[in-house]
């Protein structure tokens, strides 16, 4: 954001009503101009009718050989009831050009897909829907079914062990386009501070799950302002630690008669010593990932600006900023190591949506990519179809894959960085 942009946000960025209808606004005088050209550091190969879905789950296999992704089957609108998903892969030997598709799914929607990962270095889970309840499936690569499980999942643990879960239906209605359209009989939408549910961990061998935090414990831990306390809270964004130890994720809240605003923190739960930690933020976490070395990359806002902040461990006491000011709008990060990430930004007044690689020890940021976000694909209340790209790293770091519209339909693509 130019400081122009930065200011106007600081004044509207706690009335989410007024932040949309003025970012509308904006882009609408600029799409009166002739369009910005894409552009790209290297060729980018687009696969028209996939998309993957968030940043924080890595679709490609441990070698880098196989790439998840997930072909919608239904027209640009958000799915109903019933509508499936076909999930599969991409294999880099016949270079990413035939899809191989694996099963299908009714529990999907188009930021999270169906939470399809890698389980280990043969199978995957994702999420499905089952005689009117939550399930997660695995199967197998070949295209075996090797199993069901009674919930469903949001990640696992890299050994493959345990999932973390919550209610979909709680969360699809406090947060939507992010959980599915359907009913659990988890949600608890009548009470601000449900003792019932929460935050769960799946022991996936034993196909049992246990209530790890519930929202009504939350209000222990740390400090809750005062005046979320008639707000409706709920928990979304978990992810397992590299080494399996510890578990985070977001703690939000929303006044839902209050136009969607919405308050939240980064919590991260230790599973080995029993101990929950919270960020030392103010009301806004946005989106994190972990590193192999137990840190945490999130945008949030502290000390009253909003940022990257590196959290240096899990108990997120001591912390840095990050490539600020030259990187001040919120992104989607993926490690390409330890101490390189890369980000994106949202759709900006002439709807480019950029890239950028981010050196966590010199600040340095570089420049990837520049795309068009068209305006067709621009979420309106109640219907988030809009496609952000979500950039997820390979493992070796010389390769990224993120969701796009900048052909004109929802793709899948690669980009190579060397």
């Amino acid at each position: 954001m130019n400081k122009f942009e930065s200011l106007v946000y600081n004044a509207v960025k706690n009335n989410p009503i007024i932040k949309l209808m003025l970012r509308n606004a904006y882009q609408g005088v600029f799409d009166i101009l002739p369009n910005r050209k894409d552009y790209s550091i290297n060729p980018i190969v687009a696969k028209e009718g996939f998309f993957f879905g968030f940043h924080d789950l890595n679709p490609f296999h441990t070698n880098d050989s196989l790439l998840l992704a997930n072909r919608y089957l239904i027209p640009k609108r958000m799915p109903n009831p019933g509508e499936e998903l076909e999930v599969g892969y991409f294999n880099k030997n016949d270079f990413w050009s035939e899809f191989k598709p694996l099963a299908r799914t009714k529990a999907w929607n188009y930021h999270k897909g169906c939470r399809l990962q890698w389980l280990d270095n043969e199978s995957v889970i994702f999420n499905d829907r089952e005689s009117n309840r939550f399930v997660s499936r695995i199967y197998h690569q070949n295209g075996e079914f090797l199993k069901t499980l009674d919930y469903p999942i949001d990640s696992c643990s890299q050994d493959g062990r345990m999932a973390s879960s919550f209610s979909y239906e709680r969360l699809e209605e406090l947060m939507g386009g992010y959980g599915y359209p359907y009913a659990d009989g988890e949600a608890f939408l009548e009470e601000y501070f449900p003792k019932q549910t929460g935050l769960f961990t799946i022991d996936i061998g034993a196909n049992t799950r246990e209530l790890l935090v519930s929202i009504e414990e939350l209000k222990t831990i740390g400090e809750v302002p005062r005046y979320v306390s008639e707000q409706t809270h709920f928990v979304t964004h978990t992810l397992f630690s590299p080494d399996g130890r510890y578990l985070a994720f977001l703690h939000r809240s929303v006044k839902r008669e209050a136009a969607l605003k919405r308050w939240s923190r980064l919590l991260v739960y230790d599973l080995k010593k029993g101990e929950c930690h919270a960020a030392p933020t103010d009301d806004m976490v946005s989106h994190y990932v972990w590193n192999e070395k137990n840190q945490i990359i999130a945008y949030c806002r502290l000390e009253g600006v909003d940022s990257h902040i590196l959290f240096e461990s899990p108990t997120m006491e001591k912390y840095r900023r990050v490539a600020y000011p030259r990187l001040n709008s919120d992104g989607h990060q993926s490690f390409a190591s330890d101490t390189i990430f890369v980000t994106d930004t949202y759709p900006d007044k002439w709807r480019m949506a950029k890239l950028y690689l981010v050196d966590t020890k010199t600040n340095e940021v570089q420049y990837l990519a520049s795309l068009n976000s068209l305006k067709s694909f621009q979420s309106i209340m109640g219907q988030h179809w809009a496609c952000d790209l979500h950039p997820r790293m390979n493992h070796t770091g010389n390769m990224v894959c993120f969701d796009s519209v900048h052909t004109g339909k929802r793709a899948l693509c690669l980009m190579p960085l060397s």
